[in-house]
């Protein structure tokens, strides 16, 4: 079985629940980290957290879906970052966040990231974001970079998703130039169009997304297309068997990367590696929250 370590930053949710609000837990890699152990597979992640309760809360969270915490650093002065979710009549969210503070933003600085690092170049697959990079400072950024060369180099797998969010970032030109390091780290590329989009300052087709990334040395590029479905590395499109009205479209591109990481790893080809993706996406925004509950 492949090992798998997803690495970024687990936060607390607060989503709206009738009239009042629901607490859980949920970040763009997390969110792929669960999908991943639910569907069988070896994951571990890697993050840091507080010592406080609500940090432990998360934690035990993510292990309960079986994920591995081992790599999962305590940190003695920060807490878990915190985001809610307000919902328009669509199922389109926006969000609020208290992050500053969050731990995972100070991972790297960690004595013991030294040993988990070197635990995670032994990994099958690694993924990570564009998020990722984001909360990190400059020298964490790079060490998350090194990192993936790493286990590149070692034969073993990338994941990158280029999830852009752009009040992480001083410009959209530095997000451009830690995306575009990242991409020549990858074997597995998910970029969005409508990120692209909002990076590069104007439209961008699914193709010159895919030429962009492909350029870079990503070997393999799918281009998420939101409602349309996706875009595969030959040019197929591939849209969602199923038309839907979302409850919620939290953690929808995350959702579609682990079931097409999935699938990609039990042999699968392309096409139902995205055929996959949208199972697990539909699944998920037809229930409110990030990471829905398991249907009993």
């Amino acid at each position: 079985m492949a090992r798998i370590i997803c690495i970024g930053e687990s936060m607390l949710e607060l989503s709206q629940a009738g009239a009042g609000w629901n607490l859980s837990y949920a970040g763009d890699t997390l969110n792929t980290a669960v999908h991943l152990a639910r569907d069988g597979h070896d994951v571990a992640y890697m993050t840091a957290l507080g010592v406080d309760p609500f940090s432990q809360k998360l934690q035990t969270g993510m292990e309960e879906e079986g994920l591995d915490t081992s790599l999962v650093l305590p940190h003695p002065h920060r807490q878990a970052g915190l985001y809610a979710i307000s919902l328009d009549e669509e199922g389109e969210r926006s969000f609020s966040y208290w992050r500053d503070t969050s731990a995972a933003r100070e991972m790297f600085d960690l004595p013991q990231m030294v040993q988990a690092v070197e635990k995670a170049a032994t990994a099958d697959l690694i993924c990570f974001s564009l998020i990722s990079l984001a909360i990190l400072p400059t020298l964490g950024r790079n060490a998350l970079l090194d990192l993936a060369r790493q286990v590149r180099s070692r034969g073993g797998h990338v994941a990158f998703d280029g999830n852009y969010r752009a009040r992480l970032w001083s410009s959209a030109t530095e997000a451009a130039l830690a995306r575009d390091a990242a991409i020549g780290c990858a074997s597995f590329g998910f970029p969005t169009r409508e990120d692209e989009a909002s990076i590069s300052g104007g439209e961008a087709s699914a193709e010159q997304i895919a030429a962009h990334w492909q350029s870079l040395g990503c070997a393999e590029t799918v281009v998420k297309l939101g409602a349309e479905g996706c875009r595969l590395p030959d040019g197929t499109i591939v849209p969602p068997p199923v038309a839907l009205k979302p409850v919620d479209t939290s953690g929808a591109g995350d959702a579609f990367n682990a079931g097409y990481l999935s699938a990609r790893l039990q042999g699968a080809d392309s096409t139902s590696a995205a055929l996959a993706g949208h199972a697990t996406a539909g699944w998920t925004i037809m229930r409110p929250g990030a990471i829905p509950p398991r249907d009993i």
